[in-house]
């Protein structure tokens, strides 16, 4: 275009239309804001999901009566038996009644004390063996999967202990170490974090070189900043599903080791030394009460986990949020 044409167009410009931006700091100083936050809209897509918080409450519910329930009036020991006065025999397997609410087993201890007792130690035995492993397991799977320096070493270890049977590694430290709770929980934990460590680790692994964490590498950010504010948040929803899904089968675990004669004593309740002894007398329909009621609650423990953990995994997931 030549200089008449664009002087041209210049005169036929109405100049009234234009005015010079005037500079004002309250206007500068003026941000964006939004009210959003992550963890609350987490919740209330949780909170969506009537059927997670039918459980959610079950769970609360059963974990606080559990607690408390040694302290309310008129309860049993679990580890007494108790005699009948009138023939001084123990009171063997006394159906449910108003006494025993859950009767008693075959020498005479009270269920209804001895299910929540047992129900308080696999809880906790879940509850440990699912924190150990998520800490280790995150860990070492972070490290393994962003610094690339460690990845052959750890693969290394790795390979040599998932080769190794997770069920004669648990068999072999209950046989030898005395039987306890601290002892089910460091030959569960001893190799039950290879799984959270190997997911953590293949999905960092897909999302380390995204544009955002190699502008922060560009910028000098340490690497465990980088880890903890760029790649863990990314992977909550499916972190949360893998440690809610740890609990109920720490507590699987425990009542396997139980039924093969490697589990807790009989003196420490559990529910896998009640489903062991109920798996006894189950043969006998007048006794299988002493199967049945630990059995519920060790379903309604296991499925109220996982069904808590796939909701809450989905409401995690950024994906669903507006």
């Amino acid at each position: 275009m030549t200089n008449a044409k664009i002087n041209k167009l210049g005169d036929g410009i109405n100049e009234s239309l234009f005015t010079f931006a005037e500079y004002d700091e309250s206007q500068a100083e003026r941000t964006g804001y939004s009210n959003y936050s992550y963890w609350r809209s987490t919740f209330q897509m949780f909170r969506r999901n009537k059927v997670a918080m039918f459980f959610l409450v079950l769970m609360i519910v059963l974990v606080v009566f559990t607690v408390i329930q040694p302290y309310l009036p008129n309860q049993k020991s679990p580890t007494k038996i108790y005699i009948d006065e009138n023939t001084n025999m123990q009171i063997r397997n006394n159906p449910p009644d108003l006494e025993f609410w859950f009767g008693t087993n075959s020498i005479g201890q009270d269920l209804w004390s001895r299910i929540w007792s047992g129900t308080r130690t696999s809880l906790l035995i879940g509850f440990l063996v699912g924190l150990c492993e998520a800490v280790i397991g995150i860990t070492v799977g972070a490290l393994w999967g962003y610094v690339r320096k460690l990845d052959a070493v750890i693969t290394e270890i790795y390979n040599v202990l998932d080769n190794i049977p997770t069920t004669i590694i648990q068999v072999l430290l209950t046989y030898i170490m005395r039987p306890s709770i601290g002892t089910l929980v460091f030959a569960m934990c001893i190799t039950g974090w290879l799984g959270m460590a190997r997911f953590v680790r293949n999905q960092i692994v897909i999302i380390r070189d995204r544009e955002y964490n190699l502008a922060s590498r560009c910028l000098g950010t340490p690497t465990k900043r980088i880890i903890t504010k760029n790649l863990l948040p990314y992977l909550v929803s499916v972190i949360m599903l893998r440690m809610a899904l740890a609990i109920p089968a720490a507590i699987g675990s425990e009542v396997f080791l139980t039924y093969i004669g490697l589990g807790l004593p009989v003196s420490i309740p559990s529910l896998g030394n009640l489903v062991n002894e109920g798996r006894v007398v189950m043969m006998v329909p007048s006794l299988r009460y002493q199967l049945i009621f630990p059995a519920i609650v060790l379903s309604l423990v296991t499925i109220s986990f996982y069904v808590i953990g796939n909701a809450f995994a989905d409401a995690a997931d950024p994906r669903t949020h507006i």
